[in-house]
C-alpha cells in the first residue's frame, strides 16, 4: 500500500473575472447535491484529470480571466501535517476546494488516497433546512460511514460542539459560531483519512480556536494527514511539520514549517496595494460592503505609523442596498504578523448597538491610548447582522507601531516588551505580610 495521501501534477485553475457570485452559488449547490450522488465516495483513490485543450474552452490569455492557481505540483504522505500559508487571494482555499472537489481544475491532475474531511467554508456541506442532528446523519453518509459508525460518535461530535440544546434545531437558524463548531466536530470526528480545514476557524471564539487547536493535534499523532490554512502563523508552526507558501497562484517556498513562515513575514509588505472596496478574497452574504479604511491621529489627519499611547481613530467606509440594517455587530481584529491576536475592537462589548445604520457611511472607532508595543500588526474586518457574516476582510490593511511614551513619565517600551501596554500603579510597604 502506498504511502502517498495526495500527489497534485501541474495543477491549474482559472477564473473569469465578473462571475465571482454565480459561481460561488454554483458551486455550493453542485458539491452538495453532487457529492449526494457520487459514487466516489467509497473508493480509496479518487482522481481529477482535465483532458481538453484550453482552446476548447475559449481559455486563451485575457484581462478577463485571472489564474487562482498556476502549474501547481507537490506530494503529501500520509499522516504528514501541512501547512498551506500566503496572503489573501494566492491561492490556498482555491486549492482546497479542488482537493475537496468543490471547483474542477482548469489544468493538471490530483490524486487523493483515502477519504476526504474539509471544513472550507461556513455552511458548505450542510442542508440549512435539517437540523443539526441530521445534517450529522448527512454528512456521515456523504463519507460512506454507516448509520451505526455515526451513532457511535454522534455523542462525541455534539459535547465537542458544544451545542446539546440546539440540536434538533434547523441549522439555518445556528449563529456563525455555531456553524462552525458544528461543521468542525463532523469534520473531526466522523474518521476522514484526510482532513482540509480553512480559515473558517477564525470565526469562533478564542477557546474554541484552541480546542480545534488541539483537536487536530491530536487526529494528526493517530495518522490522520492534515491540510491546514491559516493566518495564524504561531498555529502553523506548533501545529504542521511542513508548510507551501502559495503567492499569486504558484508555489514560493516549501519546507520546514518554521524556516517557510519566516519566508512569508519577510515577504508582507506594510500596507495592500489593492483598494478595500476591490478585494474579492471575503466572505459574507454581501448585505455589507466595507470599502475603504483610514487610520487618523488625534488632529483627524490620516497617519501611516502611529506611537504607543498615542489617540487613534479607525475609520472604516461601507455601502449596503438596503436601506437600513438592523443589528450589526462590526468587529475589528489586529494581529501580530506571525497571527497572533493581540486586541479585538467590537462595538457589542462596548455596549454601542447599532440596532440600525443608513445604507451608506463611517464606522468610527477610537482608542484614546494605543496600547500595543511597538511592532507591525495587520487588522481583521468582520460584520454581521442578526447573527449572519455580511462581510469578512482579512489582512484588511497593516499598522506600524513605533515606541511612544505611553506612561507620560518619557520612559520609552524597550525592544521586546510584551505585547499589550497598560496603565498599572506600584507601591512599597516597609511592613511584612501578615499570615491571615
Amino acid at each position: 500500500m502506498s504511502d502517498l495521501a495526495i500527489k497534485v501534477q501541474n495543477l491549474s485553475k482559472q477564473y473569469q473575472l465578473g462571475e465571482h457570485q454565480q459561481a460561488y452559488y454554483k458551486t455550493l449547490r453542485e458539491s452538495i447535491m453532487g457529492t449526494l450522488t457520487a459514487p466516489f465516495r467509497h473508493l480509496k483513490s479518487i482522481r481529477f484529470s482535465h483532458g481538453l485543450e484550453p482552446s476548447a474552452l475559449s481559455l486563451e490569455p485575457s484581462n478577463d480571466f485571472i489564474w487562482a492557481l498556476e502549474d501547481v505540483s507537490f506530494e503529501i504522505k500520509r499522516g504528514e501535517v501541512v501547512g498551506i500559508i500566503g496572503r489573501n487571494g494566492a491561492g490556498k482555499t482555491t486549492l482546497l476546494k479542488i482537493l475537496s472537489r468543490i471547483t474542477e481544475p482548469t489544468e493538471g491532475r490530483a490524486e487523493i488516497h483515502g477519504r476526504v474531511g474539509s471544513l472550507l467554508e461556513v455552511g458548505t456541506g450542510f442542508h440549512p433546512e435539517l437540523t443539526g442532528r441530521e445534517n450529522i446523519f448527512l454528512n456521515g453518509a456523504i463519507l460512506g460511514m454507516r448509520k451505526a459508525e455515526i451513532e457511535g460518535k454522534f455523542d462525541k461530535i455534539v459535547a465537542f460542539a458544544e451545542i446539546e440544546k440546539f440540536i434538533d434545531t434547523p441549522v439555518k437558524r445556528y449563529s456563525s459560531g455555531m456553524y462552525v463548531r458544528l461543521a468542525f466536530s463532523v469534520a473531526a470526528h466522523l474518521e476522514p483519512e484526510i482532513l482540509l480545514v480553512d480559515e473558517v476557524l477564525a470565526v469562533g471564539d478564542a477557546a474554541f480556536q484552541k480546542k480545534c487547536l488541539g483537536k487536530m493535534g491530536d487526529v494528526a499523532k493517530e495518522g490522520l494527514t492534515v491540510l491546514f490554512v491559516s493566518h495564524n502563523m504561531a498555529a502553523i508552526e506548533g501545529l504542521c511539520h511542513s508548510a507551501y507558501l502559495l503567492d499569486q497562484g504558484h508555489i514560493m517556498a516549501t519546507g520546514n514549517a518554521h524556516e517557510v513562515v519566516e519566508v512569508y513575514i519577510s515577504s508582507l509588505r506594510l500596507l495592500d496595494d489593492q483598494p478595500l472596496c476591490e478585494r474579492s478574497d471575503r466572505q459574507g452574504d454581501g448585505r455589507l460592503r466595507f470599502t475603504d479604511m483610514q487610520f487618523l491621529g488625534v488632529d483627524g489627519a490620516p497617519i501611516d505609523i502611529i506611537q504607543c499611547g498615542q489617540h487613534l481613530r479607525i475609520c472604516i467606509g461601507y455601502s449596503s442596498d438596503i436601506d437600513a440594517l438592523q443589528n450589526v455587530v462590526l468587529s475589528i481584529g489586529l494581529y501580530t504578523m506571525r497571527g497572533q491576536c493581540m486586541l479585538i475592537l467590537n462595538n457589542e462589548m462596548v455596549g454601542s448597538e447599532f440596532n440600525f445604520i443608513p445604507p451608506a457611511g463611517q464606522f468610527w472607532c477610537s482608542v484614546d491610548r494605543f496600547p500595543l508595543a511597538p511592532g507591525h500588526y495587520y487588522l481583521n474586518l468582520f460584520c454581521e447582522v442578526n447573527g449572519v457574516i455580511v462581510d469578512w476582510v482579512q489582512q484588511a490593511a497593516h499598522l506600524t507601531v513605533e515606541a511612544g511614551d505611553f506612561y507620560g513619565t518619557g520612559k520609552l517600551p524597550p525592544p521586546g516588551h510584551g505585547g499589550l501596554l497598560i496603565p498599572h500603579r506600584w507601591q512599597v510597604r516597609g511592613e511584612k505580610f501578615r499570615e491571615v
